[in-house]
């Protein structure tokens, strides 16, 4: 399926899309669609020459404005949000980890039958390292599959979680930072216009107040959040996320987000009186990343404190200027619960984990029980005593995304068709709840198309990265064992 030489892909292109000076001309955009883009996103992810997947993502990219697609940052529609501008609804950000060019136009099916423009497709540090996904990558990947299902609008790609770990930072916090910087450039390079950066890792409840347990996480946000702002492209305001409490921790409260929010707007203002501060506030509100998986495989029942995330964000939107709060590690919630996010005036809610058990839950027998196999053979040493095989399963199968990633794009047709219609299903659900339909036209009113270019020799230069690194150790798994 993928192209197989440079000549090969020339003589494809030819009469379809032009390719001179560093620019790309669209000559016949109905022949775009359909086998060529597959080809180009199969190529831009599996061919084995760097030259070869970074030219095919270019190529993409490239293509996709004049197609109506545009890669952005839902800034502008945050400030809105956070001024009231509209109803209520709440922005579900969804992280694409398995099947990523299938779940991803699934995710776009919906939205053009919707009408919806409000979502956000994220990948997490930690999940770039065990799904096997660069930015370079993602972002070809989710553009591919919007300019496939004739997606046109704003498309708004996030680094999720882009998370410093603890003990490196205590062990030598310059180090530390400094890979995080490496990872937001290498982000923003490739596409992504909104990062969510996650120094709550440093708080420390140990410390006497809550402005000495906040102070790390608030001045490596200040410091990060104008690292980001150096690298904008021209008529580019990066959407950056905060947050106060790490998944899986105790709640959040009101006060913690007063402390963190004065104290992270008067570092920021250290470095430069005009830039602009976070969008958006992630907070703990009962939830755990992946959900808590009983003996039996099954999901424990969560307790979500609906109330902080209403208390904060109206703190948030009417004192700060913010959209509001965010839900981390929701997937795995009760679908009926998803309408009371709009309803309390949750800014965006982060899914994952619902979407990779569906796409497991629907593997064909024997694929499933070769991957399983796998995952008890390669990370027998992290089962812990206490835990069932189902449980151990449940919260390891994540990791055998990367190494399996070619046989799920290779599925067959039916077997593909039939998970990507579930999905379909659930995102539609989702969609609905969170009274994103016909949002689209906010979206558009809102966030204004720029003009933007990328650069072959940078997304060259991320293929030869991944070669060399085998896929950004430095984002593994064990860096962050959490995920949404």
């Amino acid at each position: 399926m993928l192209f197989q030489t440079m000549s090969q892909l020339g003589d494809t292109i030819k009469g379809i899309i032009e390719i001179s000076n560093g620019t790309v001309k669209i000559v016949n955009p109905d022949r775009v669609r359909g086998p060529l883009i597959d080809r180009l996103v199969w190529t831009a992810v599996f061919h084995d020459k760097d030259e070869m997947r970074g030219t095919a993502r270019w190529i993409i990219k490239m293509s996709a404005p004049h197609l109506g697609i545009h890669l952005n940052s839902i800034q502008s529609l945050y400030e809105a949000k956070g001024r009231k501008e509209f109803d209520a609804f709440t922005v579900p950000a969804i992280n694409v980890r398995g099947m990523a060019y299938d779940t991803a136009r699934a995710i776009f099916r919906v939205a053009n039958r919707n009408q919806a423009g409000a979502f956000i497709l994220e990948i997490a540090k930690s999940e770039m390292g065990y799904t096997n996904q660069s930015p370079s990558e993602y972002a070809a990947v989710m553009t591919a599959a919007a300019i496939q299902e004739g997606f046109q609008g704003p498309l708004f790609i996030q680094g999720d979680h882009i998370q410093l770990n603890a003990k490196k930072y205590v062990s030598n916090p310059k180090i530390e930072v400094e890979g995080i910087r490496e990872l937001i450039k290498e982000a923003i390079t490739a596409g992504f216009y909104n990062i969510d950066i996650d120094s709550s890792t440093l708080v420390d409840l140990d410390r006497p107040n809550v402005i000495e347990q906040q102070r790390d996480n608030f001045e490596v946000a200040a410091d990060l959040t104008a690292y980001i702002r150096s690298l904008e492209p021209a008529g580019i305001t990066i959407s950056v996320g905060g947050e106060i409490g790490e998944v899986g921790g105790k709640n959040s409260t009101v006060e913690e987000f007063k402390v963190f929010i004065d104290q992270y707007n008067t570092s920021l203002k250290q470095k430069g009186d005009t830039l602009k501060g976070i969008s958006k506030i992630s907070v703990q509100t009962g939830t755990s990343h992946g959900g808590v998986p009983l003996p039996d495989g099954t999901v424990a029942e969560v307790k979500l404190d609906f109330d902080v995330l209403k208390d904060i964000s109206k703190v948030a939107q009417e004192r700060y200027g913010l959209s509001g709060a965010v839900q981390h590690g929701a997937s795995t919630l009760p679908a009926e619960v998803f309408d009371r996010f709009p309803q309390t005036g949750t800014a965006e809610v982060h899914l994952a984990t619902e979407f990779q058990n569906m796409i497991y839950n629907r593997l064909p027998g024997k694929i499933k029980e070769d991957i399983y196999a796998y995952i008890r053979e390669t990370f027998k040493d992290e089962m812990k005593a206490d835990q069932t095989d189902e449980q151990f399963i449940y919260k390891t199968r994540k990791k055998a995304l990367g190494p399996f990633k070619r046989l799920l794009w290779e599925l067959p047709d039916e077997e593909r068709q039939k998970i990507g219609t579930a999905l379909e299903e659930k995102f539609d659900y989702l969609f609905k709840k969170l009274n994103v339909v016909q949002t689209r036209e906010i979206v558009k009113k809102s966030v204004k198309a720029v003009q933007l270019s990328f650069a072959l020799k940078d997304d060259i230069a991320a293929a030869e990265s991944e070669s060399r690194q085998a896929l950004h150790p430095k984002a593994g798994a064990d860096d962050n064992p959490l995920a949404d």
